[in-house]
């Protein structure tokens, strides 16, 4: 496939995703008063906070269709894989692309992988102030991605997990808590 014919079809699922986030529901942005908020699938309330909603992000020079797309393709060092996850049609074929277990991992994968999450993170909640306000809405309580599939960035369902995904939203959402004042 051509460069350019990559270029297109990510044009179109970029427009794609961007067209289902202006038609699909939102959680209202009401304060949300109790002390834990559990979020993980995108089609219950808070699942904008999900890596698989459907915000296109804008990272390192390139739009990625959602931040699942970006993350799981820079487990590869090499260009075509990462445009092959980039091309995934869905977060969650981008997921299993990332999670092939034929294909070998970058080298320094476990080292870079918070720091790839942030990147992609960080541009989803600052590049769309309705998700902003959505954070924000949350007050103090303890975010947990609530799912037995991941312990690392979720919290294993038991609350054991390191739930990073929810702490690094609770880290944006201080931040941006510091900037409107």
């Amino acid at each position: 496939m051509t460069n350019y014919l990559k270029s297109v079809l990510l044009f179109v699922l970029i427009l794609f995703f961007q067209m289902a986030c202006i038609h699909r529901p939102r959680t209202l942005a009401e304060p949300y008063q109790e002390a834990i908020l559990d979020f993980y699938s995108t089609q219950k309330p808070y699942g904008e906070f999900s890596n698989f909603a459907p915000f296109p992000v804008f990272v390192d020079g390139e739009w990625w269709p959602t931040s699942e797309h970006y993350y799981q393709a820079h487990k590869y060092e090499s260009k075509d894989l990462i445009a092959w996850v980039q091309a995934a049609p869905t977060p969650m074929e981008a997921a299993l692309r990332g999670r092939d277990k034929n294909i070998p991992k970058r080298a320094d994968w476990e080292q870079r992988k918070d720091e790839i999450m942030e990147k992609a993170v960080w541009d989803k909640f600052l590049r769309y102030p309705e998700l902003q306000e959505l954070l924000l809405s949350t007050g103090e309580a303890r975010l947990y991605e609530h799912t037995k599939n991941d312990c690392y960035w979720g919290d294993c369902e038991d609350r054991t997990g390191k739930n990073k995904l929810g702490l690094l939203l609770e880290k944006i959402r201080a931040s941006l808590k510091s900037t409107k004042k």
